[in-house]
């Protein structure tokens, strides 16, 4: 690598160190929690999955520590919204057509300050776009971009931005061999962010159950004695959700969501977002019977 390289590559990481650290913010006491980003006066965006409850310390760069509250979180789309006075830090610039108009190849710079543990500023290039993850919630988070500027533990919630300082993301996970995916900060994140920052609630409905896979629960009818059947096992119910007032159990088998026959999760999010203010019904089968539940999403 060329003396001209190195030193443009230096220079470009000092720029976003001055440019865009001041924005930059910790969350959370202790090792590992996260990080975030200042996008307006007294908010701050970080990924859902870095939160836990309602309130959260924020931790600046010029030292200061301040009490932050969650006013909105997308667990579909591992983003959240948290109001809290951010004082003199900037906020990130952000044009959210930079992020839909990534290539292969572009240079990207990732900061973070893990738990206000200090600034970390590392340079990569786009290895991808268009990636998925699955969020908290369960879903697939979409269009991801993914690249290559390492980050520590402690470092989702914090931005990726381009070699001018501008947002084109949210460092979210981390992959084998060292790849980093983030939420993209396209347009339509930017008007979904723009309604957490309000303290509206995320749009998409939840069932309130936890699933084993088709394959697991084949696996565990023929282990009882029953006959075999393709579906998404029932293994848990969320007190006081949309599938305990329904009336679904423990070891039922959804065999099908409105029109659909879910073969993946993915499935009957889908059918659960086709129904979203609506009536979800599922065919499911509860030990040899076959039943019909309509499930309340309003």
């Amino acid at each position: 690598m060329s003396k001209s390289l190195i030193d443009e590559l230096q220079q470009a990481v000092a720029d976003a160190a001055e440019r865009v650290g001041p924005s930059v913010v910790g969350l959370g006491r202790g090792f590992g929690r996260g990080s975030g980003v200042v996008i307006e006066p007294g908010v701050v965006l970080t990924c859902a999955h870095v939160l836990r409850g309602e309130e959260v310390a924020v931790a600046f760069g010029d030292g200061r520590t301040e009490h932050g509250r969650v006013t909105g979180a997308d667990a579909g789309l591992d983003l959240a919204a948290v109001a809290v006075d951010t004082g003199d830090a900037p906020a990130v610039a952000w044009e959210p057509e930079r992020a839909a108009a990534l290539s292969y190849g572009a240079p990207v710079l990732a900061l973070a300050d893990p738990s206000g543990r200090g600034l970390r500023v590392t340079f990569g290039l786009v290895s991808a776009t268009g990636r998925s993850f699955r969020g908290p919630g369960g879903r697939r988070v979409g269009g991801s971009i993914e690249h290559t500027a390492p980050l520590p533990r402690g470092s989702s919630g914090g931005p990726l931005v381009d070699r001018s300082g501008h947002l084109l993301g949210l460092n979210a996970v981390r992959r084998e061999g060292g790849l980093i995916l983030a939420v993209p900060a396209d347009p339509a994140v930017h008007a979904r962010v723009a309604a957490l920052a309000r303290g509206e609630a995320a749009g998409r409905p939840r069932l309130g159950v936890a699933l084993a896979s088709p394959r697991h629960a084949r696996r565990l009818r023929t282990a009882v004695g029953l006959p075999e059947r393709d579906g998404l096992l029932v293994r848990g119910i969320v007190e006081d959700s949309p599938a305990e007032r329904a009336g679904l159990a423990r070891g039922d088998l959804i065999v099908r969501a409105g029109d659909r026959e879910p073969a993946t999760i993915d499935d009957l999010f889908d059918a659960l977002d086709a129904a979203a203010g609506g009536t979800l019904e599922l065919g499911i089968v509860r030990g040899s019977d076959e039943r019909t539940v309509d499930v309340p999403l309003g």
